[in-house]
Order: structure tokens, then sequence, then C-alpha cells
């Protein structure tokens, strides 16, 4: 079983930048699993934000949500276990817990219900 924790959130003005790190362990090793990034504002459900191909002919493919597309990068460093997402131009409206979670190969990569290990998520706050 893989834990995740998440990182680098914090306290930020609009139109800074942040990047969110999710570190894995246990478990089989990290790039087999696809990796996604989803984010829950207060009395909002949650959404999926980014995602990122496991090994295979889907490797380091990308996915992205409409609201952050130009604006978010995920990306993984197997060597360390980790997947970033690099959030940049920043807005009030991207307020929220970022969570990492990954997945054995999802069916729909968007959808939260499709990953099987979460971490326990990390604060982002945009100040306008």
């Amino acid at each position: 079983q893989v834990q995740l924790v998440e990182s680098g959130g914090g306290l930020v003005q609009a139109g800074d930048s942040l990047r969110l790190s999710c570190a894995a362990s246990g478990g089989r090793t990290f790039n087999t699993y696809v990796v996604g990034w989803f984010r829950q504002a207060p009395g909002k459900e949650r959404e999926f934000v980014a995602a990122i191909g496991r090994s295979g002919w889907t490797a380091n493919t990308t996915y992205y949500a409409d609201s952050v597309k130009g604006r978010v990068t995920i990306s993984r460093d197997n060597a360390k276990n980790t997947v970033y997402l690099q959030m940049n131009i920043l807005k009030a409206e991207d307020t929220a817990v970022y969570y990492c979670a990954a997945a054995d190969g999802p069916k729909y990569l968007r959808r939260g219900e499709e990953y099987e290990y979460w971490g326990q998520g990390t604060q982002v706050t945009v100040s306008s």
C-alpha cells in the first residue's frame, strides 16, 4: 500500500507561484501508478486539477482541468518517488486544500473515485 504526503502549500498573493510536492513511500514502484492532484475549497465539491500517466505508453502524459490549463504543470521525478504540481499566476479562486492521489490504472482519471490512495492534503491560500 502506498503512502502519500503532500507539502509546499502556504499563503501567497495573487499572481505568485507555488510548487506542491507529493512524496510516496511503500507500495509498488511509484511510477507504476497514475497520480492526480485534486482540490477542495470550503463549501465546494472536490475537483480534479491535473494528472500524470504511469510507466508505459502513457508515461508522463499529462491532463489538466480547463480552469488551470496554461498555469499549472504536473511532473514526476521517479528517482525521488515524487510528483510535483507547479502553479503559476495564482488566483484567489485557487484557494483550497490540495490532495494528491494514486491509482492503479483508472478508467477515468479525472474522477477522484478512481483513486485508491490519498494524501492528507496541503492548504493553499491565495490572497487577492
